[in-house]
């Protein structure tokens, strides 16, 4: 059986099969360049980071039974300034939220992995899912976006 926290950590800060992962591409970027747009209408570094963030605190409430909604955050966040403590704090929130969803996914007992969100079915939402479900989406959701901080990276 897949260890579902093993595979969101090693999206997050391990080796995955996909290539770097999430935080060490995060890190390599540079503080000045993060808040740009290189590509005309694709998402800054910082706001996919922002957006990662945001999606990570909303599966840690959905497994905690809360209510599938939006994130708290907004879906698309924007950064507050650009600045380097900017990328500091985003570089931050994203490293609490996902370093405490790793812990949280570590303390579900087997029969927790199966118990499915308090909603109905939403695809575009990942709505009426099961825990499992739920962090296999959003280890898929941190290879998508990693992949497109990859590629800003090269801009």
């Amino acid at each position: 059986m897949i260890n579902l926290a093993d595979e969101l950590s090693k999206a997050y800060n391990g080796d995955p099969w996909h290539g770097s992962n999430t935080l060490d591409l995060l890190r390599a970027a540079n503080a000045e360049k993060v808040f740009t747009h290189p590509i005309p209408d694709a998402h800054s570094i910082a706001e996919l980071a922002l957006h990662l963030t945001a999606w990570t605190e909303e599966t840690i409430a959905r497994i905690n039974g809360h209510p599938a909604k939006e994130p708290a955050l907004g879906d698309w966040p924007v950064p507050n300034e650009n600045s380097a403590e900017e990328w500091e704090r985003i570089l931050n929130g994203f490293k609490v939220a996902n370093e405490k969803l790793i812990a949280l996914c570590g303390q579900l007992g087997s029969h927790q992995w199966d118990a499915a969100t308090k909603d109905e079915r939403n695809p575009t939402l990942g709505t009426g899912v099961n825990n499992a479900e739920l962090i296999n989406g959003l280890v898929q959701h941190h290879a998508y976006h990693a992949g497109q901080v990859a590629l800003l990276l090269k801009f």
